[in-house]
């Protein structure tokens, strides 16, 4: 797994690229906390365009990171998830508390 991150338009934006599974979770977790806590960015988009793989501990990195990010007064979106991880995504419930593009 692959993390970029850049900024647009004042959005936070962090692209993912490969399988995210239970042997990255982790790593893009600290990752992405130390980025939110540094930053405290108005929004973090999460760019799922380039995922070739979600289990559910992609489930749960956006759950914490959300909650995370709301502490620390922003939001958090969810970006062009393939069709069948927006299946996940919604199975899941997510859409109801973080936007999906």
């Amino acid at each position: 797994m692959k993390l970029d991150m850049k900024s647009e338009n004042g959005t936070a934006i962090a692209c993912l690229s490969g399988e995210l599974d239970h042997h990255c979770a982790r790593t893009l977790r600290t990752e992405l906390d130390r980025f939110i806590i540094v930053n405290q960015p108005e929004v973090l988009a999460i760019d799922f365009r380039s995922v070739t793989f979600m289990d559910s501990s992609g489930i749960g990195l956006i759950i914490g990171r959300n909650k995370l990010i709301k502490e620390c007064g922003g939001t958090l979106e969810i970006r062009n998830p393939q069709p069948y991880i927006r299946r996940v995504l919604k199975l899941s419930g997510i859409e109801r508390i973080v936007r999906i593009h």
